[in-house]
């Protein structure tokens, strides 16, 4: 057996220590690590017609014959990691969790996926049908209202619009500390694909928050 000693490089006498049951112990600083070479930096952008910020994010249209793909495509410079997704569905008249926005529950569904340039695509959803699917989909939104107000936000301003706002958080549904990650200079890209006619919402977008790197 071969014993070592491992002290910190800073000219200190701190060493390391390994617990009873082969624990190390160790320390969350409340900042990221200082002097690396790269560096994080914030990303937004909304899932586009195009996979890029100048495309359209009008998602109520009509996929009901053709398929409507709403999506972010992997950077040629950088690593993206999509840590949450914030969705606004929003409708006039009588929204309720059992339609979507104020339609009747749709026939196909939004697909949410995941395309891989090396693996292909893995299905995240196959088919979110109703306001109930992406509530139960989106397990960081925040509960507001009661009854048939469940979730939903008054947005009117005088006029008619409500909104569902559900937040997908990528970190505690699947358990990726930094989110999904669309790896640069790939074909990588995250889908929403809108296979029914949405022309009778009045709002619906989604945005997408993480790193980049």
């Amino acid at each position: 057996m071969l014993t070592s000693v491992i002290v910190d490089g800073f000219g200190g006498h701190n060493k390391l220590s390994i617990q009873p049951e082969g624990t190390i112990n160790a320390v969350i600083h409340p900042h990221p690590p200082r002097g690396e070479q790269l560096s994080a930096d914030p990303f937004r952008q909304y899932f586009t017609n195009d996979g890029t910020s100048s495309g359209s994010i009008d998602w109520a249209v009509d996929g009901s014959s053709t398929s409507v793909e709403f999506y972010i495509s992997a950077s040629p410079d950088v690593d993206i990691y999509i840590k949450s997704i914030s969705i606004l569905i929003g409708d006039g008249g009588n929204p309720a969790l059992n339609k979507y926005g104020a339609l009747t529950a749709l026939t196909n569904g939004v697909e949410w996926r995941l395309s891989s340039q090396d693996t292909g695509d893995y299905i995240l959803h196959d088919g979110i049908k109703s306001n109930l699917e992406f509530i139960r989909l989106a397990v960081d939104t925040a509960g507001i209202g009661t009854g048939t107000d469940a979730f939903l936000a008054d947005v009117s301003g005088g006029g008619t619009e409500k909104s569902y706002l559900p937040t997908i958080d990528l970190a505690e549904t699947f358990g990726l500390r930094y989110g999904i990650r669309l790896r640069k200079g790939t074909t990588d890209k995250m889908v929403w694909k809108i296979n029914d006619d949405l022309t009778g919402l009045t709002t619906h977008n989604a945005i997408a928050y993480g790193i980049r790197i």
